[in-house]
């Protein structure tokens, strides 16, 4: 990642300010930021600003001298592996929908031939001007890849589709562009986050699976280029850009999610923490205190989802279970692979790691053939390497 070149392309829009921010992301995560600036950008952020970020020069003039008498554009367009313009205003959209190169910016444009990720800020007026939606269309048609601009308050006063995406939001769209595509044409149904059972109005059974393992595994195989469906019960977190989403609650809604959507797709990841029991009864009421010092309540079995589409799938189809145990982590793990005819089972030992939360595990990777330890590391490259194994 280290290695990655990333050019960023500023323009004369208020949310200058906001690309400070990816370029900080980026640069944090190992990258090497270019950033080349119009004359127009430099009235709302100083140059110095960007270069302090990413301790890079910045470039701002087509005609200034540049090292080992390379030429400029050229060799900046050459060593970049994805641009972003943004804020993108109305004019450099006019200028490459129409072939025009008079600065330097859009002198690069003419001469990349990475991916270019365009994403227009502006008036919500200029934003419906046909002229301007027309030659989005056009650099479109033309293989550029055009961002839709968030809803909101804007810096003129209007209210509309005009504001640049928040900065993580932007880092996440070049991540994911830069990712390898070799998942690409697989479909993978991936669960997560816990369910929750209900007692009564106010009251419920659940536990404390935040969902991070499900989303990371969900991110990655989106950004690899596999068509990816989540579905997850109640958790703090947004869903992966890219990603369909469908939310449920508790552990019957996952079982009919599950079971509409499993024909249809190459593989299943099932990190979601299933409940295993639910209230045999749901009370109307709030049950109330009574004089008793206890309350018994009666509980009925779910279905034990994994174990079913495993004894019905296709024989192309891969499924792949979690196993988070207290005590005989390897006992149980295996006796899981075997007993629900899976393909593979992650184990997690919930008594030495503390993976509930928290953005790090590791894990035992159990096949049929093979088992494989994962040291301590952060969700997203444990999923990473998940999806290598798979």
């Amino acid at each position: 990642m280290s290695k990655k070149n990333i050019l960023l392309g500023i323009t004369g829009g208020i949310a200058a300010y906001k690309m400070v921010h990816v370029a900080s992301n980026l640069t944090k995560m190992g990258y090497q930021i270019d950033v080349v600036m119009t004359s127009s950008a430099q009235q709302f952020v100083s140059p110095l600003t960007f270069r302090s970020i990413t301790n890079r020069s910045v470039h701002t003039d087509l005609f200034s001298e540049s090292n080992n008498n390379e030429v400029k554009h050229i060799s900046l367009a050459d060593n970049t592996d994805l641009v972003m313009i943004g804020p993108a205003t109305a004019n450099i959209i006019g200028k490459i929908a129409n072939g025009i190169a008079d600065d330097l910016l859009s002198t690069i444009i003419m001469a990349v031939r990475s991916p270019v990720i365009i994403v227009p800020a502006m008036n919500v007026n200029m934003y419906n001007n046909p002229i301007v939606q027309a030659n989005i269309k056009k650099i479109k048609e033309y293989g550029y890849q055009v961002l839709k601009p968030a809803v909101g308050i804007l810096a003129c006063g209007y209210e509309g589709k005009g504001r640049l995406p928040e900065p993580d939001i932007l880092t996440e769209y070049i991540l994911m562009n830069l990712k390898e595509k070799d998942l690409k044409d697989k479909k993978i149904l991936v669960t997560a986050g816990p369910t929750i059972e209900k007692i009564d109005p106010v009251r419920y059974l659940s536990n404390n699976s935040s969902g991070k393992m499900g989303y990371a595994l969900a991110k990655q195989a989106s950004y690899r280029g596999a068509k990816v469906k989540l579905i997850a019960g109640p958790t703090n977190l947004n869903p992966p850009l890219g990603v369909q989403f469908q939310e449920i609650v508790s552990a019957r809604q996952l079982y009919q999610a599950v079971k509409d959507s499993f024909a249809d797709y190459d593989l299943l990841i099932m990190t979601a923490a299933v409940a295993d029991f639910t209230p045999k009864e749901f009370s109307n009421e709030k049950i109330k205190k009574n004089a008793e010092d206890h309350l018994i309540l009666e509980m009925k079995k779910t279905n034990d989802i994994i174990k079913e589409l495993a004894s019905n799938k296709k024989s192309k189809q891969k499924i792949i279970g979690f196993a988070a145990e207290s005590d005989n982590l390897f006992e149980n793990a295996e006796k899981k692979l075997a007993e629900k005819n899976l393909d593979m089972v992650v184990a997690n030992d919930i008594k030495n790691n503390e993976i509930f939360g928290s953005d790090f595990t590791e894990v035992t990777i159990l096949t049929k053939d093979n088992k494989i330890e994962l040291n301590r590391s952060s969700k997203e490259e444990i999923a990473d390497k998940i999806l290598n194994l798979v």
